[in-house]
């Protein structure tokens, strides 16, 4: 069983984070009063569990109305700087080392700022908050995610303004790195934004796009058609999977999403509050891990869903009886499919992650055994994939010490076999009220009773 405080000595990804989603109560009501706006609870602590509560509401519109009280204290330029300080602050006490907070500029306009002077408020106070950490001992890199609201009709102007501080030279100094489309996603499809996807990919400018969280295979399908280099959560991809005598059978989307290694921003917590699953141990994660889809974790709201980096790992760990070099895996897969530029991505996994685990791995005294995980030299998306760094030769036999030759990550070996149960997969399936088929299915997509092999 992996220790909660090794979890949270760890150094960590966050590529999920919205910035009006993680304040800390004490400053939402410290600006609230300065503005006069009206909380539920002036208390920061009964005001922290009323989050909590309100967003355990098992539908996503309703999770999202809880963001109208953070929302309202974000609409001055000290306001953005103050928040988004604290939020890499608090990440960086939680050991993330890389973090992409999204939020949407058109949500805080309603004192007059303009758009860009939202995006440079955020640029302000993610420097700030990077330089807070450093006096602390902790190193940070933060970047931003601009996002448009789905249901709105400003997508192409927000498209516009990441493109316009998307360079290095621009006023988004290399700190805005991508766009995104949030809010509610049953009824606003990706395809309504067509006009603002095709402006991004025309300027090279990478994007997600939520997708997979309140709607299904369709969402996700239409999100891919877009071009979307990552998924917004994407959990309801087990949707298009089908149990049959000889395997979990893929549909055409997931077998794209698995096969091409388009990554999942897998949010455990927010998932159980917004109607996904009922508890962590009914959640899609370790089916989809199992089966090879690249799978990233990450918090989504820490104030509305109570949660860390840390405490996701832990519910995980305690649930799905992950292994620290499976935490590995699904850390340096978030930083693979980071949109930071390749020389920092290559920088963190050389100097910080690859060092940490292996140094864990060498405290622990864990056995050394071989497989491909150790090295990192396969990615779990089951194809090849040369990642920006791999670990020194100095350091391999720590990471080596983490690995397990059993699990999904060793299953995609050269020479590997996933051990996975028939039984066990039916039996989640049938958690995730899909069907099971008495017909068998395809080789090719499916995986067989005693053996996963990968090409």
């Amino acid at each position: 069983m992996i220790d909660s405080d090794v979890i949270a000595s760890l150094p960590k990804v966050e590529l999920h984070d919205h910035l009006d989603g993680g304040l800390r109560p004490a400053t939402i009501v410290e600006l609230a009063a300065e503005i006069g706006y009206e909380l539920p609870t002036t208390d920061p602590v009964e005001l922290e569990k009323w989050f909590y509560d309100a967003a355990n509401s098992g539908d996503l519109p309703t999770y999202l109305t809880t963001f109208d009280h953070t929302t309202a204290v974000m609409q001055t330029k000290e306001a953005l700087v103050r928040v988004t300080r604290e939020a890499v602050e608090d990440l960086a006490a939680d050991n993330v080392v890389y973090a992409e907070l999204r939020y949407a500029p058109e949500q805080h306009q309603a004192d007059g700022l303009s758009l860009q002077e939202v995006v440079e408020a955020t640029v302000q106070g993610a420097k700030e908050g990077e330089r807070a950490a450093a006096a602390k001992g902790k190193r940070i890199h933060a970047r931003l995610i601009l996002c448009a609201m789905r249901h709105a009709d400003r997508a192409t102007e927000i498209a516009q303004l990441t493109v316009d501080n998307y360079p290095i030279s621009s006023p988004g100094e290399g700190y805005v790195v991508g766009f995104d489309i949030a809010g509610a996603e049953d009824g606003f499809p990706a395809a309504n934004h067509a006009e603002a996807f095709q402006l991004l990919r025309e300027n090279l400018v990478p994007f997600t796009i939520h997708a997979g969280e309140a709607a299904g295979v369709e969402s996700i399908k239409d999100a891919l058609v877009q071009g979307t280099l990552r998924l917004g959560h994407g959990v309801r991809i087990y949707e298009d999977l089908n149990a049959t005598l000889s395997g979990i059978e893929l549909g055409p989307v997931a077998r794209h999403v698995r096969d091409r290694g388009i990554p999942l921003e897998i949010c455990p917590t927010s998932n159980t509050q917004t109607g996904v699953a009922e508890e962590i141990a009914d959640h899609p994660f370790n089916l989809l891990y199992e089966l090879g889809f690249v799978c990233t974790v990450h918090t989504d709201n820490r104030l509305v869903s109570g949660t860390t980096m840390t405490q996701e790992f832990e519910r995980l760990a305690e649930v799905f009886d992950l292994e620290y070099w499976q935490m590995l895996e699904l850390t340096t897969n978030a930083l693979d499919h980071a949109f930071c530029d390749a020389p920092l991505r290559a920088e963190l996994e050389q100097t910080v992650i690859y060092p940490a685990y292996a140094k864990l791995g060498e405290e622990l005294g864990l056995s050394t055994v071989g497989g491909a995980a150790a090295g990192h030299e396969h990615d779990h998306g089951g194809h090849d994939h040369e990642h920006i760094g791999g670990p020194g030769q100095g350091i391999s036999a720590g990471l080596q010490g983490l690995h397990s030759p059993n699990g999904a990550a060793g299953a995609l070996g050269e020479d590997a076999n996933l051990e996975l149960s028939m039984e066990n997969l039916k039996a989640e399936l049938e958690q995730l009220g899909l069907s099971l088929d008495d017909e068998p299915g395809s080789d090719e997509d499916s995986v067989d009773e005693d053996s996963a092999e990968k090409e």
